[in-house]
């Protein structure tokens, strides 16, 4: 055998490579329900022929976001896959020594239902009353020990792989901030996490900022303006939809929250299929604007029967239950819809947001 044919086998097997197709992400935030789109990246990254372009994230989402973009700067796929893991363990362990006890707040809930205990109402009431100025006033918040220990956020702004896009909320302004690559911290995550009742707002250039969730959850703009390919898979984490009118005082509280950290995006899925119907019949104002194909990955038929408790759950047993839910619902958004990602959207918007 020459050399020319000891080399053949090895250009086919390079020709028999699968496509890479490149798309966006669009990360919800959600709390401990974040651990459901650590399942979703989990089984993404899995998968060569999936590479990602930008990844717009709020909150939870911001976390995943920025772990999985380190994972990947310092150890590819792989690399990215065991910084969510490690993430998501060390939260696990962290939150006991968290003012708000996520996990003893899980326990005197009922572990996952949608019902809230007297003392989880009083600890909401108190929240009410008490600022986190004074409830927390050294302002302790364990996720920021957490990511700078796992974090390399020098590395991350010099070498991220990924275009970033994490949103939160100017307290005065009330205008949106979308922090990019060149401006990770991690301050800029908790700023992109900071739930007003719980915690004081984050400064970042003199600025305060609280959860991005209230301005953009998670904002599409940026993706559609600054990155070059035109399909985003948004992974859903708060319920769009209910099938019950909540009654109680804890429920009615709890679907507010939903619709208002829903309403932005929706928001912006609806001009998104305005300009895209533009381009469809040609009358677009401007030439260089083009369609954008939208995905879903969802598991609101779970997320309705989780109160807002399970939120600041970070019990091990819950977060990898909704971390194996979040890689079955990617496992079958690959099978039934990654086909048509470059194609076609495969999400009824004027069923699902209009």
């Amino acid at each position: 055998m020459n050399r020319a044919d000891r080399r053949s086998p090895r250009r086919s097997r390079s020709a028999r490579r699968p496509e890479v197709k490149r798309f966006n992400l669009a990360l919800q935030g959600g709390g401990a329900h974040g651990a459901f789109a650590w399942g979703v990246l989990d089984r993404l990254l899995e998968e060569d022929g999936i590479a990602f372009e930008g990844i717009s994230a709020t909150s939870a989402g911001a976390v995943n976001a920025v772990v999985c973009a380190h994972g990947l700067a310092v150890g590819g796929r792989e690399g990215a896959r065991r910084a969510l893991g490690e993430f998501w363990q060390r939260i696990s362990r962290s939150a006991c020594l968290s003012p708000v006890q996520p996990s003893f707040l899980d326990r005197i809930t009922g572990n996952h239902r949608l019902e809230a205990s007297p003392a989880f109402l009083a600890f909401h009431m108190l929240t009410q009353v008490l600022s986190p100025y004074e409830l927390n006033p050294f302002n302790y918040n364990p996720l920021h020990d957490v990511l700078e220990r796992l974090v390399d956020f020098e590395r991350l702004r010099r070498s991220a792989q990924v275009k970033l896009f994490l949103s939160a909320t100017n307290v005065r302004s009330g205008k949106i901030r979308v922090f990019e690559n060149h401006e990770m911290s991690a301050d800029v995550v908790l700023a992109s996490a900071c739930l007003p009742f719980l915690f004081q707002a984050v400064e970042i250039d003199r600025e305060h900022y609280w959860d991005g969730g209230y301005m953009g959850n998670p904002a599409l703009f940026p993706l559609i303006y600054r990155c070059e390919h035109s399909d985003i898979v948004v992974v859903h984490i708060n319920p769009i939809r209910r099938p019950d009118v909540p009654k109680t005082a804890a429920d009615i509280l709890n679907r507010i929250n939903e619709i208002s950290f829903n309403s932005s995006l929706m928001r912006e899925v609806r001009a998104v299929e305005f300009l895209n119907r533009l381009v469809e019949e040609g009358r677009a104002p401007n030439p260089d604007i083009r369609q954008v194909r939208l995905h879903a990955i969802e598991a609101d038929d779970v997320m309705q029967h989780l109160g807002a408790a399970s939120k600041l759950n970070a019990d091990w047993s819950f977060l990898t239950d909704l971390h194996e839910i979040g890689r079955r619902r990617a496992d079958a958004w690959l099978r039934d819809d990654f086909p048509n990602v470059g194609l076609r959207s495969t999400i009824d918007v004027q069923d699902r947001y209009l």
